[in-house]
């Protein structure tokens, strides 16, 4: 496999993370960037690479509701066969870290304002050149420089009360 397709399945990745979250979470990509694999003391040049892709949401979620989408973006991983890797337990910037069986490297993390970012790496790959994510986000280009911060508002997700038991 090379890098664009590496990066076509990493786009793959994130909109099926995004599919599994109800109700609809608004998005627009974030930065992408790609590099070559080293190896070795010297850093030598393997003739591989790997790709990093990032979608930012732009839906406001709560400070009550963050656990909620958390937890089903990770149970989402796992019913895929994603080996959960790491939980962050932090008030601020709570995170989880998993991978795949083919070594695509996940991420949800929530930054500052609360605002969520999912990204995924791929493994070390054949070296090609790679586009620009094709996916069309749902929300507006904004013009603000990254990250530009969430701003739409969400009748579930920005609600300031806890979860209702059996949503």
């Amino acid at each position: 496999m090379n890098m664009q397709e590496g990066a076509e399945r990493a786009d793959a990745i994130l909109q099926d993370t995004l599919a599994a979250v109800q109700p609809e979470l608004k998005w627009n990509h974030g930065p992408s960037s790609d590099g070559g694999c080293t190896k070795g003391v010297a850093g030598a040049a393997t003739g591989t690479g790997s790709v990093s892709r990032t979608i930012s949401i732009m839906t406001i979620v709560s400070e009550q509701r963050r656990g909620a989408l958390l937890g089903v973006i990770e149970r989402g991983w796992k019913s895929r066969g994603y080996k959960i890797t790491s939980v962050r337990n932090s008030a601020e910037v709570p995170a989880v870290y998993a991978e795949t069986p083919e070594g695509y490297s996940l991420e949800v993390q929530v930054g500052g304002k609360g605002q969520f970012f999912l990204s995924v790496g791929t493994p070390c790959l054949t070296d090609s050149s790679v586009q620009q994510p094709a996916g069309k986000p749902n929300t507006p280009d904004r013009p603000a420089p990254y990250p530009a911060r969430p701003d739409v508002q969400d009748e579930f997700w920005s609600a300031t009360t806890p979860v209702p038991a059996g949503s």
